[in-house]
């Protein structure tokens, strides 16, 4: 969340929904501005990577050693190097994608919470409860 609220305050970004789950993320969001010579969406998954990394290496270098990778450019991989990006194209669209991930967390498979709103990694509680928590959202009625 730490990269996604830095990209808002900087104003590269706007993001209207997400979700983080044990070993993956959804993200809603708008907005190109280069971020010096790199995209938002790099500048995300560089700083993740480079949060994980950290991480890792105080707490388990044992987890650590499966994202070791053989490519030149890195030593370790956090990150698909094709994630699925697909675009919204109107509103009816990006409230099925909103509903989608805030309701990831109650996958028989997640089980994480019997209500989406109670968990915390999640916009859910942004829409349904007004919660101000995650005040660097922006509501998508606010950007259509």
């Amino acid at each position: 969340m730490d990269s996604l609220i830095f990209l808002v305050k900087q104003k590269k970004l706007e993001v209207y929904g997400f979700v983080i789950m044990p070993n993956h993320i959804h993200v809603i969001w708008s907005g190109s501005k280069m971020n010096g010579k790199e995209k938002p969406f790099a500048s995300f998954t560089k700083f993740t990577g480079h949060r994980f990394l950290s991480e890792l290496r105080k707490t388990d270098e044992g987890l650590l050693a499966r994202f070791k990778t053989d490519l030149l450019n890195r030593n370790y991989l956090f990150s698909q190097t094709n994630a699925l990006a697909k675009k919204i194209h109107d509103r009816k669209m990006l409230e099925q994608k909103l509903d989608y991930i805030h309701l990831n967390p109650l996958q028989p498979h997640w089980n994480l919470v019997s209500d989406p709103n109670d968990y915390y990694f999640s916009s859910c509680s942004f829409y349904e409860q007004e919660d101000k928590k995650f005040d660097w959202l922006t509501h998508y009625m606010d950007a259509i």
